[in-house]
C-alpha cells in the first residue's frame, strides 16, 4: 500500500512541476499545494493495470500492446472524469479539448488518449525501473506525513475554492 501511495505522491509533485514549467500562468491544477493528484492518480493506474496484465499468459509484444490500450482507454477516462468533477465543484475549467480534431466530449481526445498509452510504456519500461529504487526507501513516516498534508490539503481547497464561487 505505501508502494502505490509514495508513487501517487512524487508522481502528483511530479506532474504539478512539469505542468507548472509548460503553462505560462506557473500553476498546474486545482489544489493549493504543490501537486496535481490526477498525474498521482494516473500512474497508479498505470501501476495497477500493469500488475493485472502481468497475471496473462502473454508475449512480451502483446503485453505491451494491452499496456498501450487499455491505458490510453483508462486514462482517458480519467481525465474526462476530473475535467467534469472539477468543473462541476469548483466551477473552473482547467483544460478543453473540443479545439481538437478528434476530442471526445469537452475534457478528452484521442491525441491525448494515445499520449497516455504512450507514457503508460514509457512509465512502467523505462521510468518505474528507475523509481523504484527511490520508492521503496521512502520511510512509512513521510509518507504519513504527505497524507495528512494532502488531507488538510483537500480541506483547505475546498474552504477556501468554493468559499470563493
Amino acid at each position: 500500500m505505501y508502494y502505490y501511495l509514495n508513487y501517487f505522491f512524487v508522481f502528483s509533485v511530479i506532474g504539478h512541476a512539469i505542468e507548472s514549467f509548460f503553462y505560462s500562468n506557473g500553476d498546474s491544477g486545482i489544489f493549493l499545494g504543490y501537486w496535481t493528484p490526477i498525474y498521482g492518480i494516473g500512474t497508479v493506474s498505470i501501476l495497477l493495470i500493469h500488475k493485472f496484465i502481468d497475471n496473462f499468459k502473454l508475449n512480451k509484444y502483446l503485453k505491451v500492446l494491452t499496456l498501450f490500450f487499455s491505458c490510453s482507454i483508462i486514462l482517458a477516462t480519467i481525465e474526462s472524469i476530473g475535467g467534469y468533477l472539477i468543473k462541476s465543484v469548483f466551477n473552473v475549467e482547467l483544460w478543453n479539448y473540443t479545439n481538437h480534431k478528434f476530442n471526445i466530449g469537452r475534457y478528452t481526445s484521442l491525441e491525448m488518449a494515445l499520449l497516455w498509452g504512450l507514457s503508460s510504456i514509457l512509465l512502467i519500461y523505462f521510468i518505474k525501473p528507475l523509481f523504484d529504487k527511490i520508492i521503496v526507501k521512502i520511510p512509512k513516516f513521510i509518507t504519513y506525513i504527505f497524507i495528512i498534508l494532502f488531507i488538510i490539503d483537500i480541506i483547505s481547497t475546498l474552504l477556501v475554492k468554493t468559499k470563493s464561487m
